[in-house]
C-alpha cells in the first residue's frame, strides 16, 4: 500500500516562474508535472498554505506553518513543506520548537533553480523528501542535495550552489545512495509525549553579529526598543570586548531582564565561555551559553522560549536542555 503524503506548498523557487521583473512564485500547479511521477510510489494529496519568496516569510508565517503542519496531520504517514531556500532554515528551526514530540516525518525542501527549468534540482530534492516523510521516523528535517538534516541544525551555506544546506555541529539525519534512503537512527530527536503545537513566539529578539570596536551603547537602545532577547555572535569560542566599557550595556541589558544568549561567529565548533577570561567575565553576569547551537536555532529557540511566557531564569534552564536535537548534550 502506497504511503500518503501530504505536501504543503508555501511558494519559493522551487514554484516560481519568470516574471515581469524576475523569478515569482506560483501556487502548486507548476509541480504537478513531478508529482504525477511521485504518485507512481506515493499517495499525495497537496494544500497551498501560501505562495511567497521566502525572504517575505515572517514569524506570523512560521505559525501558519507549524498550524498547518498540525491541523492536517491526521490520516498522513509524512509531510512534505515546499518553501524558498533564503530563509528556510529559520522556518524549520522554528516550526521544530513549534511543534514539539510530532508524531510523524515533517520534511521541508525547496531548489535552487525553478522546477520549470529543465536542469532543476528541484525534482531531486522532492524525491529525497517524500523518502524521508515516508521512512516512519518522527521530527522536523530539511532535505536538500540528497541529504537529510534536522529542521534545527541546517544552516544555507550557498546562495547559488546546489549543495546549500549543511548539517552544522550534527550528522546527518539521512543520505541517499546505492542503498536507498539511508538514516543515521542516532541523530533523530527522541519523542518523550504526546505531539503538540506550541505556536506561540515573541518577536522581540534580536541578532547581533559582535564587530571590534562596537559601541555598547547599542545594548541600551535595543532595550529602549523593547526588545526582550538578544542573541550575540560572539567572536571563537564567546569572545567579547570586556575592555572600554564592553561588557557595561550588556550587564545593563541583563539586568533590565532581557536574556542574552552567547554564540559564535564561527560556522562550527561550539561557544564555551568556561575557557577564557573574557567569556567567564559574560558568565559572571548571567548571560547564556548557546553552545554548539546555529545562530538559527538559537534565535528561533529564544522567541519561543519568551512566546511561551517564561522569565529568564527559565529561558536559561531551557537552553542548557536539549529539546529536538538543536544543541549536543
Amino acid at each position: 500500500m502506497k504511503k500518503k503524503i501530504l505536501l504543503l506548498t508555501t511558494g519559493g523557487t522551487i514554484a516560481s516562474v519568470p516574471g515581469g521583473q524576475g523569478l515569482e512564485p506560483h501556487r502548486s500547479q507548476v509541480m504537478e508535472r513531478e508529482l504525477e511521477q511521485l504518485r507512481t510510489y506515493y499517495d499525495i494529496a497537496v494544500r497551498d498554505v501560501m505562495c511567497l519568496d521566502s525572504s517575505n516569510i515572517r514569524p506570523q508565517e512560521w505559525q501558519l506553518i507549524a498550524g498547518s503542519i498540525f491541523d492536517n496531520r491526521e490520516g498522513y504517514d509524512g509531510i512534505v513543506v515546499s518553501h524558498g531556500t533564503d530563509t528556510m532554515a529559520y522556518t524549520a528551526s522554528a516550526v521544530t520548537f513549534m511543534l514539539p514530540d510530532i508524531d510523524l516525518p515533517v520534511v521541508f525542501t525547496g531548489s535552487q533553480l525553478p522546477l520549470a527549468d529543465m536542469l532543476s534540482d528541484g525534482p531531486d530534492n522532492l524525491r529525497t523528501a517524500f523518502a524521508m516523510a515516508a521512512s516512519g521516523y518522527p521530527g522536523v528535517f530539511l532535505a536538500f542535495d540528497r541529504k537529510v538534516m534536522l529542521g534545527c541544525r541546517a544552516v544555507k551555506v550557498r546562495a547559488s550552489g546546489f549543495s546549500a544546506f549543511e548539517s552544522v555541529n550534527a550528522r546527518y539525519a539521512a543520505q541517499v545512495s546505492n542503498r536507498g534512503l539511508v538514516v543515521d537512527s542516532t541523530v533523530l530527536p527522541r519523542r518523550t509525549g504526546e505531539a503538540r503545537l506550541c505556536p506561540k513566539l515573541s518577536e522581540n529578539v534580536f541578532l547581533l553579529k559582535l564587530t571590534p570596536g562596537l559601541n555598547p551603547a547599542v545594548f541600551d537602545m535595543l532595550a529602549a526598543m523593547g526588545y526582550k532577547g538578544i542573541v550575540i555572535e560572539a567572536f571563537g569560542l564567546g569572545g567579547v570586548n570586556v575592555l572600554h566599557k564592553g561588557l557595561r550595556g550588556i550587564r545593563r541589558a541583563v539586568e533590565d531582564g532581557i536574556s542574552v544568549v552567547v554564540t559564535t561567529q564561527c560556522l562550527y565548533d561550539s561557544a564555551n565561555l568556561e575557557i577564557y577570561q573574557v567569556g567567564a567575565k559574560l558568565l559572571e553576569l548571567g548571560v547564556i551559553q548557546g553552545r554548539d547551537m546555529t545562530s538559527e536555532a538559537a534565535m528561533t529557540k529564544l522567541m519561543w522560549a519568551l512566546g511561551q511566557g517564561l522569565e529568564p531564569e527559565g529561558i536559561a534552564e531551557l537552553f542548557a536542555r536539549n529539546l529536538a536535537g538543536e544543541i549536543t548534550p
